[in-house]
């Protein structure tokens, strides 16, 4: 009688502790049903009254915040809200630990759910500086220096002064940047453009090096940098590349002189009216390869990895000269004989058209 009286006790209080549970159950449910709802209906982002058309907020997160840091940032960017409840939220989201840098454009009455979920999935603002082969230094120093969305830091210096900022050790900055287009946030640094660049080019240029042939009158990447710079302002079609590249490659293995137009253009500078006389073959300098033999000083502009690769690897060629053909391709002899019947053919007929127009 005992055991049963016991058992009916037992069941008795079970049974007096579910209306307990599920009212606990409910109170909770309700309790995550209101945090997350005001996480994610409730406005934090300002309305841009003062201005009709503006329907986005800008906010910039800096990198390696914490969420105390990143709640002080959009506080102090105008969105007005307590530091503890963005911690708390972005905890509550499983986002506390993913949170990412960047400049963000944010819907006017966004929540802070969307928001968080934003920056944790990185959606920011993009832009862009394309490095275009053939490119000279200033150039590509001017194409940063102008861009709107980075901060110049090196806008003040001289080529000494940033290749000191980046640790290279070359004669000058031209050509060490690889053509591409460079992807960043706004307000990066500029120096980091460069700093990408270079990099991808030593990349580039070790990768090339590695398969230069044994009898190459090349003695180091520098000298393929230089060299792939002439092929590139040379190059009028891409299939002529590897061609161009053993018209030089041969040169140097003579002891010819690279005769490239090029060469002097970059010699004379910005200041390059675009006619290039004969009294500037004939006046002496550094780049004028018509004058002196072997390689330029340094690069003329900024190659491409297709002009390092065919510098490095040039077709199977014994050509010595070339002539433009005007349709963007190159007409290669072996001969000076041949090339003088070429440039006569060529240049009369180019010259003839233009005297037509």
């Amino acid at each position: 009688m005992r055991k049963k009286i016991q058992r009916r006790t037992l069941f008795s209080k079970k049974k007096s502790k579910s209306p307990n549970l599920v009212a606990y159950l409910l109170g909770l449910a309700a309790f995550f049903v209101l945090i997350y709802g005001a996480i994610f209906f409730l406005p934090v982002v300002p309305a841009q009254s003062n201005v009709a058309d503006l329907t986005v907020y800008k906010v910039k997160i800096n990198p390696q915040s914490s969420l105390a840091s990143i709640a002080g940032q959009l506080k102090e960017q105008g969105i007005e809200l307590p530091s503890y409840t963005f911690q708390v939220s972005a905890r509550a989201l499983f986002v506390g630990s993913k949170l990412k840098p960047g400049t963000y454009l944010f819907s006017t009455n966004a929540s802070l759910g969307k928001i968080l979920l934003q920056i944790a999935r990185g959606d920011r603002i993009k832009e862009s500086v394309a490095i275009i082969p053939g490119m000279t230094i200033w150039q590509v120093r001017d194409l940063v220096n102008s861009h709107p969305a980075l901060i110049h830091q090196t806008k003040s210096m001289d080529s000494k002064e940033l290749l000191q900022a980046l640790n290279l050790n070359y004669p000058g900055d031209e050509g060490i940047f690889l053509p591409d287009t460079y992807i960043f946030d706004p307000d990066d640094l500029d120096i980091t453009i460069y700093r990408r660049a270079s990099q991808a080019m030593q990349k580039q240029l070790s990768q090339s090096w590695s398969k230069k042939e044994p009898n190459s009158p090349l003695k180091s990447p520098y000298q393929l940098l230089i060299l792939a710079s002439i092929v590139e302002k040379e190059t009028g079609r891409s299939s002529d590349r590897g061609l161009v590249a053993a018209v030089f490659i041969n040169r140097l293995n003579k002891g010819m002189p690279l005769q490239t137009d090029p060469t002097v253009i970059y010699g004379i500078g910005p200041k390059f009216d675009g006619n290039l006389r004969k009294a500037d073959l004939r006046k002496d300098s550094p780049y004028n390869t018509y004058m002196r033999k072997g390689l330029p000083p340094t690069p003329i502009s900024m190659p491409s990895k297709d002009s390092i690769e065919a510098v490095i690897t040039p077709a199977s060629s014994n050509a010595l000269y070339f002539v433009a053909k005007g349709d963007g391709s190159s007409h290669f002899s072996q001969s000076l004989d041949e090339h003088e019947a070429a440039v006569d053919r060529y240049q009369r007929k180019m010259n003839s058209k233009a005297s037509s127009n």
